[in-house]
Order: structure tokens, then C-alpha cells, then sequence
């Protein structure tokens, strides 16, 4: 508890063209290739950005955690790309592990609060985000639902097939959502259990972290189980009859990081990515394209929009064991709750 109100008071503190590309022959490059977890219009801006700020041509790739991790897997003997920029930090913590990262430490990612980066230089963190759940008002009330404000509120019979949620092989989003409940339940077995029940409500596990957020604008669900700022996204791009709610008895939260990847050709033009990524100018980029993740940077300002840490309840999350756990995790949740999308 200690230190979830720890947790608690550092964020309130806090003042805080993309196409599939194929693997290159080994040898230098002169731009930097970022894979990108986050949003498209996201992505486009922090590499225009980096570009803008030193000249440096960017390119990216836009991955959810699962399908980074893969990829980067795949082509390690012949490397893709040269930074992960977005999505959370144990798909980092499992990257490491695996030896797909590269430590790197400098002045500027020593701006970031301790909290919020790996202690070898392995990732940076540059956003904070909670989970929330982002409902449409309109198809609750047809069904005669609340917006639910707790975990087991997704379990009542009027949920059942109303609710989207991610994949936790495919989503960093998601897997956050699995590890939360893990916390909340007392362990694995209690989680995965939950997660059994859970997939009566669950109408379609998808790829992508956000998109259950968009099924729920089209009315498509009642309920999607994302970051609450991709929910504010969509209202403020037209989807006014979403509302955005937190369960009451915690949920957990991303720290979206930054990293260079194990035998980045261009590693230079790397680590000034990454020190741009750790900067408050690009940190103040995200709320230009609607995203209201709150920022590490202490020189950074947060948008109005962004969650108040203040006013949600957040678990005590691991980032550490979240990253050591996944693989099995997610194993347990294939064999036992349910496969994974198809690419």
C-alpha cells in the first residue's frame, strides 16, 4: 500500500509514413527505424518531430506489443529496425530478457524519474497511462446496464457478448489488463479463472489495444477494456455517447517506454531518438493528436484531459514480475481462456 500511494503521489507530481517493411541486408543505414506502439497519428508526429528537431530522416512501422516482440525476435540476426517507441513497459521487460534490447543511459533519459525507467538503461518510460472502461452510453441503457465500475461488474449476465477486449499476445494493453487482474485475484490461478468467466461477456478478443474502444463508439458493445485516454480520443473525434469509468477496486496502469533494439544498425541516430523520445518537447506532442497519456518528463506539462491519479484507484503494478510472468501468462490464457487473433 505504501507503495501504491507512493505511485499515486509521483503522478500527481508529474508536471508532466508507415508500410510493412522488409528485413534490409546487415550493414549501416542513415535513418532511424522506429517500431511504434502506439497510434498512427501518434507515430507520424513524434518521428516527424525527431526529424524536424535534428535532421535525422525517421521511419516507422506501427506494432502492437505482441507482434514487436515477435518481430523483433525473428529478424534478430538481421535487425529491422533501430528503436520500440509506445506501448508498456513489460513487453520491454520481457524484450530484455529475450536479449532484443540494448542498454542506454544519458542525460537526457536521466531526467525521468526513477520509477519509470529500467535501472540498467534497457527502457525509458515517456507516458503513464491507466486502464479504464470506455462504454457507450446508449447501448447500456437499451440493455438496461450501468457503466461499470468494477471488474466483476463485466461479469453480470447483461454483459454477456457486450464487452471487447484485446489479446494479451497480441496487446500490451490487454496483458495489462490479465496482469491486473492477476494482482487483484491474488495470483495466476485466481486471475485466469476471472478471465474463464470473463469471455461469456466478451464478444471479441482484438488485435489491437485500442480498438475495443472503437467497437464500443459504433456501438458494436456496450464495454471496451482499454487505456482510458484512447477512450477520450474517440470522444473528442465524434463518439459522444462514450464515458470512461475505473473499477473501483484498482486497475492498473502503463508505463509507455522507449528503448534501442540489440544490434541497431544505426545506433547513433538511435540513442538521439531516444533522448528526444525522454524530452518534454516531445512528450507535449501526444495531446496535438488527442492522445492524453501523462507525461515522465518533470519539465513536461500534462493535458487537462489526461487521467487524474488523484481520483483513480491504482494497483500496486510490477512492472518487473509483469515482464518475467508473461510468456506463461499468456501461454495459460491461450490454452485456457482463448487463442489468439489471426495476423
Amino acid at each position: 500500500m505504501r507503495r501504491t500511494m507512493a505511485v499515486l503521489a509521483a503522478l500527481a507530481l508529474t508536471t508532466t509514413a508507415c508500410s510493412q517493411r522488409a528485413p534490409e541486408s546487415a550493414g549501416p543505414r542513415k535513418e532511424v527505424v522506429v517500431a511504434c506502439g502506439a497510434a498512427e497519428d501518434w507515430c507520424q508526429k513524434m518521428t516527424a518531430g525527431f526529424t524536424a528537431k535534428t535532421g535525422i530522416p525517421a521511419d516507422y512501422v506501427r506494432l502492437s506489443s505482441g507482434e514487436a516482440v515477435a518481430r523483433f525476435g525473428a529478424s534478430r540476426d538481421n535487425p529491422e529496425f533501430d528503436v520500440w517507441h509506445g506501448g508498456p513497459a513489460d513487453g520491454y521487460e520481457a524484450a530484455k530478457d529475450q536479449g532484443l534490447l540494448q542498454a542506454y543511459a544519458s542525460s537526457a533519459t536521466g531526467k525521468i524519474p526513477a520509477r519509470y525507467r529500467d535501472p540498467a538503461g534497457y527502457w525509458t518510460g515517456v507516458y503513464i497511462g491507466a486502464l479504464g472502461f470506455c462504454s457507450n452510453r446508449d447501448v447500456l441503457a437499451k440493455a438496461g446496464l450501468e457503466p461499470p465500475r468494477s471488474w466483476d461488474d463485466l461479469l453480470a449476465p447483461g454483459f454477456a457478448k457486450q464487452v471487447a477486449i484485446a489479446h494479451p499476445a497480441t496487446s500490451g494493453t490487454a496483458y495489462t489488463a490479465l496482469y491486473t487482474v492477476v494482482q487483484l485475484k491474488g495470483g495466476e490461478a485466481a486471475g485466469l479463472r476471472y478471465f474463464q468467466d470473463f469471455g461469456k461477456s466478451v464478444l471479441q478478443y482484438s488485435k489491437s489495444g485500442s480498438a475495443p474502444g472503437q467497437m464500443a463508439g459504433r456501438g458494436e458493445v456496450a464495454t471496451g477494456v482499454v487505456f482510458s485516454h484512447d477512450c477520450v480520443k474517440y470522444q473528442e473525434e465524434g463518439s459522444t455517447s462514450l464515458v470512461v469509468t475505473y473499477p473501483r477496486e484498482g486497475t492498473g496502469y502503463e508505463v509507455g517506454a522507449v528503448g534501442i533494439l540489440a544490434r541497431a544498425r544505426n545506433l547513433d541516430a538511435a540513442k538521439a531518438y531516444v533522448d528526444y523520445a525522454a524530452s518534454a518537447t516531445a512528450q507535449e506532442i501526444g495531446p496535438t493528436v488527442k492522445s492524453y497519456q501523462r507525461p515522465t518528463s518533470p519539465d513536461a506539462t500534462p493535458a487537462p484531459q489526461a487521467f487524474d491519479p488523484m481520483a483513480v484507484r491504482l494497483v500496486d503494478y510490477d512492472i518487473a514480475a509483469a515482464g518475467k510472468a508473461k510468456k506463461g501468462l499468456i501461454e495459460q490464457f491461450e490454452s485456457g481462456v482463448a487463442t489468439a487473433p489471426a495476423n
